[in-house]
């Protein structure tokens, strides 16, 4: 049975990022070879690119018409690059600068740009694309995903086992120019690439909500 974004928190959008995959590839091509994950911030282009009217189309459905692009990492597992990674929760926000606001905390800096833990809440409301620029079979380290998990609130790291046992794991293949959308918190993981290739994902949070003033998104 296919995935359901409201019941399972997932779901896969055949060929959505295929009008986009020349501009996706060509952006990619300019970034630096040797990093596996990169965060992206003022890259040419790439406001325009993620906008609702662009890839953003498929965020707006799921949160309405004023979703916006909050945050994009790329990712490249090659030979040269490559990582398996833990089953977890995104729990950060990156903003343009520190401000001490109830709830909000612990902070951190990755990559040179400032990030910080916000309310649960804030995380629950979001939505993450997965944009992919080249094939996703079985061995090229598919997205895993725990389907329903994004129903159960913060989970303590002592507790993900078992969340993850409870809900069961849902592997993400996918074709170039897919796109697999998500809730924010859903517990995800990965295994290193046993693939000769690449494995370039483009994975952007988008969100409607506002952050309490002083504090603001640091947007792309």
């Amino acid at each position: 049975m296919p995935l359901d974004f409201e019941r399972d928190g997932a779901a896969h959008l055949a060929g959505a990022a295929a009008p986009f995959l020349t501009r996706l590839r060509a952006l990619a091509g300019i970034l630096p070879a040797d990093r596996a994950g990169l965060r992206l911030h003022g890259v040419d282009g790439l406001a325009e690119l993620l906008a609702p009217d662009a890839l953003g189309a498929t965020a707006a459905d799921y949160l309405g018409p004023t979703a916006r692009p909050v945050r994009a990492i790329c990712f490249d597992k090659s030979a040269a690059n490559n990582w398996a990674l833990g089953w977890h929760q995104d729990r950060t926000i990156a903003v343009r600068r520190r401000a001490d606001v109830p709830g909000y905390g612990p902070w951190s800096t990755k990559q040179g740009l400032l990030h910080v833990e916000p309310p649960f809440d804030v995380i629950e409301a979001m939505v993450t694309l997965r944009i992919h620029l080249d094939p996703v079979p079985e061995d090229n380290a598919p997205l895993l995903i725990a389907p329903g998990s994004h129903r159960l609130g913060r989970i303590p790291e002592g507790e993900i086992a078992a969340a993850v046992a409870a809900c069961g794991t849902a592997m993400c293949l996918a074709e170039a120019g897919d796109v697999w959308a998500y809730r924010t918190p859903i517990l995800h993981a990965s295994a290193a690439s046993t693939a000769t290739g690449h494995r370039r994902v483009l994975q952007v949070d988008y969100t409607t909500f506002g952050l309490p003033a002083p504090l603001q998104w640091l947007g792309v």
